[in-house]
């Protein structure tokens, strides 16, 4: 019996440290564009668990790549970044966001052109809604200052991942992915546009 009783008491406190031990973590969705640019430039920063592949922003439920790319559907081709906000606060993971888009261009993204590669910061909640209008405010009156930037800030709608060939495409295809950045002067079109005047 007392055996027992040591047991069970090992495991509430194995679960209750296991609880205590496990981060709580918390997600943002951003488009910016070709989200296989995103995904690879999201993941990599400090406190960033994971970034998915997805489309959001439009009422079709259950889209297709070929659907969103159509431009009929009103999604946008975004990114589901899973964070830990005890490493990266919401606002600094805003801040890192913008400095992978041109918030000037309100036509799409760097050599992808459409509706559907335009960019956005969709905020769950005021918190996220203040901190994305903070970071926009420091950019205006900073390196975009006397350029009007069309990034809106959209409240959250749900988020379809994208299909499984889509997810971490950089990492699988670093060849095609490569080519791909390259081909779209993704690299000199962002030094351009951050170029402080």
């Amino acid at each position: 019996m007392r055996t027992l009783k040591i047991t069970a008491a090992l495991l509430a406190a194995a679960i209750a440290g296991s609880a205590v031990a496990a981060p709580a973590t918390k997600t943002a969705i951003f488009a910016g564009g070709c989200f296989w640019s995103m995904e690879s430039g999201m993941e990599h920063l400090p406190g960033v668990i994971s970034a998915v592949s997805g489309y959001t922003g439009g009422p079709e439920k259950n889209p297709t790549y070929e659907q969103v790319a159509s431009e009929t559907t009103g999604h946008l081709e975004s990114v589901k970044v899973t964070y830990d906000p005890a490493k990266i606060s919401y606002r600094k993971l805003v801040d890192s966001y913008f400095h992978q888009i041109d918030p000037t261009d309100s036509g799409g993204a760097f050599c992808d052109r459409g509706p559907s590669y335009r960019s956005a910061v969709f905020v769950a909640d005021d918190n996220e809604r203040r901190d994305a209008q903070a970071v926009i405010a420091n950019l205006q009156a900073g390196p975009f200052k006397g350029r009007k930037i069309y990034t809106p800030v959209r409240n959250a709608m749900t988020f379809w991942p994208a299909e499984g060939y889509h997810q971490d495409f950089a990492k699988r295809n670093p060849a095609r992915y490569n080519a791909y950045k390259v081909g779209c002067g993704r690299v000199a079109a962002l030094k351009a546009a951050w170029k402080t005047k």
